[in-house]
């Protein structure tokens, strides 16, 4: 079965959820090479679009994500990639999840505390 890279000029959106609980963790975009290398290697593996790259979820944290299950919906142009994250959290503001902002009567409010300090993990300018 072929993913339907065209829509997004060659991309696909992936959404990354843990194989535990289903909280979504992040969402990021691959390419055909980020999707293979996902694939053979079982680590999730993004395209950045801002630097025109590939790159290892967790080559820099060593919070790395590891493939447990791949799904894609029924155009075939997303992903639904469960997986068990190693590491406090995935998101490099220092949180479990990306998503750890809800919206409060009009209001986004940060709905848990830090999982771990990004400074430390990524230095001062992260």
């Amino acid at each position: 079965m072929e993913l339907n890279f065209s829509k997004q000029n060659g991309l696909v959106t992936a959404v990354i959820q843990d194989h535990q609980t289903n909280r979504v963790l992040m969402v990021g975009f691959m390419n055909e090479e980020a999707f293979r290398k996902t694939v053979t290697t079982g680590f999730v593996t993004f395209f950045s679009r801002s630097r025109n790259k590939l790159w290892v979820k967790g080559e820099t944290s060593g919070h790395h994500l590891v493939v447990k299950e791949i799904a894609t919906d029924c155009d075939q142009d997303t992903l639904l990639i469960k997986a068990e994250a190693l590491g406090p959290g995935v998101c490099h503001e220092g949180y479990q999840s990306c998503f750890y902002r809800r919206l409060d009567n009009g209001t986004w409010m940060e709905s848990e505390a830090r999982a771990y300090d990004p400074a430390a993990v990524y230095g001062s300018n992260s």
